[in-house]
């Protein structure tokens, strides 16, 4: 499995774990209630860019988290200002740049072993009703670091296409799906060798 957490000593990494899942989720909730504006999702996103400043990391990840999602914000800006209007476009593609760019920060901020640790802590009382709380953390933190993963074989597959002189285009999505598959198959692996699947 890919590792995304990049070791630190800045304030945000010694945030603990759980304050930044209660971050990320607050700033869903905000994003969905706030004014739907374009100066809004502006100063969201130049407040997602601050706490990757201060999280130690310079201009250069920043600018690779924002390569790595640039075909979704394409495909979604694009189809949005199609089919409702560019304004609409901005608003919902910010929006979903900036939860997408504050999950990528937790992921490089926060050990994998410190996320399951929080997730099994707030699943505990679901036990109760029968909530298998080891599989639904797994889950979740397996989500949570599959979206830069998978981006970056977005960019390996457009890579290797451009270097063949293929035409880029809808041709991306099935080498895509591909190594997305051959991934979960060995991140599966991984988890029953070690008695978790």
């Amino acid at each position: 499995m890919i590792q995304l957490y990049r070791p630190g000593a800045g304030i945000v990494h010694r945030m603990p774990a759980g304050v930044k899942l209660v971050v990320l989720a607050t700033s869903a909730l905000l994003l969905s209630l706030l004014p739907q504006t374009a100066a809004t999702i502006g100063v969201v996103l130049v407040a997602v860019v601050v706490l990757y400043l201060i999280a130690g990391f310079g201009v250069r990840v920043i600018a690779a988290e924002l390569w790595r999602l640039r075909w979704l914000a394409l495909v979604l800006g694009v189809a949005l200002a199609v089919f409702f209007s560019p304004l609409t476009a901005w608003i919902s593609t910010g929006r979903v740049m900036a939860l997408l760019l504050l999950a990528s920060l937790l992921t490089l901020t926060t050990r994998m072993a410190d996320l399951l640790d929080v997730l099994h802590r707030v699943l505990r009382p679901a036990r109760r009703f029968g909530v298998d709380t080891d599989a639904v953390a797994m889950t979740l933190s397996l989500t949570i670091t599959m979206i830069p993963v998978v981006a970056g074989f977005a960019d390996q597959v457009r890579d290797a296409q451009r270097a063949r002189g293929v035409r880029l285009g809808v041709r991306v999505a099935v080498p895509l799906l591909v190594r997305a598959l051959r991934h979960a198959d060995g991140v599966s692996d991984a988890l029953v060798a070690r008695g978790i699947g």
